[in-house]
């Protein structure tokens, strides 16, 4: 009987003593946005979203602590939570569809966030956050990782101001994570992805010219001209072969009426590093 009551007891303390395993939570993306919109759960666990509609869906932080792949219908992307705090975060590709995660636990010592998760080359994006003492005078240090580098790089030193509080304008060229360090502490990374800049502008009489800009050439690189029709949808009316430039001038197309015109690079075009992009617009009127 001794036996049998210990054994008994030393199961029950191994069941008391297990530690208590992260959890994962899913959020549904259906056709009216986020189910729920609003989640809490507790630093280490995981959040699934599962797109449940029949179209395409992109989630996006809107402070950069995350980017889905583009969703299809029944795909699903997860992102485990390390650091406390409120995490907004929206639909790329129904930008009006948002939902906002709070994260339990022990604030970190450091956090970081971006200004904007996506920027189109040559902005600037802002990284800030505060220090845990709330004290100014604190050094922090940024470390960048650009697209294709095997490791994080020191980028700045910046000293925290009222409140513990401080911020660093950067350029990133291509896609780079972000990650700071004060003391021995060291932040959840963010990403911030990049779209090439693309400019459309009027040339000789009858002609565009358009260019891409980016870090590298794209040169020999397919781009397409889109006209808006009058649902606002982008139709692909013409298709074009960049040159040693990464520019082209071509003739603009002859058709009656107003036209509204922009440049689209696809993601397979634009090439690793790079999403998706698209020029400002050019409206043409005949008769």
């Amino acid at each position: 009987m001794r036996k049998l009551l210990f054994a008994a007891t030393s199961a029950l303390a191994l069941v008391l003593a297990s530690p208590t395993f992260a959890a994962t939570r899913d959020i549904r993306i259906v056709k009216s946005g986020f189910t729920p919109t609003a989640i809490t759960i507790n630093a280490g666990d995981t959040i699934r979203w599962i797109n449940r509609d029949t179209t395409n869906h992109q989630v996006v932080s809107d402070r950069g602590a995350f980017v889905s792949p583009i969703l299809g219908a029944n795909k699903n992307f997860a992102f485990r939570f390390t650091a406390a705090g409120t995490y907004a975060y929206r639909d790329s590709l129904e930008p009006a569809e948002t939902g906002r995660i709070v994260v339990r636990g022990a604030p970190p010592s450091v956090t970081l966030g971006a200004s904007a998760p996506i920027v189109v080359y040559g902005s600037q994006v802002r990284l800030g956050g505060v220090v845990s003492n709330q004290q100014a005078g604190e050094s922090v240090t940024i470390f960048a990782q650009p697209f294709g580098q095997a490791s994080y790089a020191q980028l700045a030193v910046v000293i925290t101001t009222t409140g513990g509080a401080w911020d660093y304008l950067t350029n990133p060229n291509v896609l780079t994570n972000y990650q700071v360090r004060s003391r021995s502490a060291t932040s959840q990374p963010v990403t911030v992805q990049v779209r090439p800049k693309i400019s459309l502008l009027p040339g000789k009489k009858g002609f565009f010219y358009g260019k891409v800009f980016g870090a590298r050439s794209f040169a020999g690189q397919t781009i397409e001209l889109q006209r808006r029709t009058s649902f606002g949808q982008w139709v692909t009316v013409q298709q074009f072969t960049l040159g040693t430039q990464s520019g082209k001038i071509f003739r603009i197309p002859k058709r009656r009426g107003v036209s509204t015109y922009r440049m689209f690079l696809s993601v397979s075009a634009a090439g690793a590093g790079y999403l998706d992009s698209w020029s400002g617009t050019q409206t043409v009127r005949r008769r």
